[in-house]
């Protein structure tokens, strides 16, 4: 496959700019880099074509493929008449982004979660201890509202996402408008 060979500037600078993002959503540098070529390429690739593209070995092509399966984000191919494997990414980008997400809860919130529900339990020692697990309450609730809300938006359709997100700061006018009547009301 000859065009993945020559990556045009514009594919080339977001591959490699989503190597550098991926370290901060979970993922090294070369499985970013390995799951950017796989979503702007049309056709599924070869382990070869990818560690050949990106200028990495076989085995570091072999173990981010196997990182990205555990995130559920790439599928094999097999082509008929082909011994080879091929990849290729999973699902739509909505899909993609939604499996993101669950995979960080449940290696990031859902320890943080129940560390601090533990923590919440246990009888406070003294005024600092109980002062330090007021705090952790609120942490708490402040994350387990976010686990909520995050969990509500997956099960939006795309669309119904696009619409909620281009409604942005209106919803925040919206709830100022409320509290304002509230408040003349009262």
């Amino acid at each position: 496959m000859q065009l993945i060979m020559t990556m045009t500037p514009m594919i080339e600078s977001f591959v490699f700019h989503f190597g550098e993002m991926g370290s901060r959503w979970g993922f090294n540098r070369t499985v970013g880099q390995m799951f950017a070529l796989m979503v702007l390429t049309d056709e599924p690739l070869s382990a070869n074509e990818i560690s050949e593209a990106l200028g990495i070995s076989r085995g570091n092509v072999s173990m981010g493929l196997k990182e990205l399966s555990s995130w559920q984000l790439v599928q094999t191919i097999h082509k008929q008449g082909d011994r080879k494997d091929y990849y290729t990414n999973k699902g739509s980008l909505w899909d993609m982004a939604n499996k993101v997400f669950e995979e960080r809860r449940k290696r990031e919130l859902d320890p943080t979660l129940s560390l601090l529900r533990d923590i919440m339990l246990d009888e406070p020692a003294n005024k600092k201890e109980e002062y330090a697990q007021q705090q952790i309450s609120e942490i708490h609730d402040l994350l387990e509202n976010i686990f909520e809300w995050t969990q509500s938006l997956q099960t939006l359709s795309p669309q119904k996402l696009n619409t909620l997100m281009k409604l942005g700061s209106g919803v925040g006018k919206v709830l100022d408008i409320k509290d304002k009547i509230t408040k003349k009301a009262e």
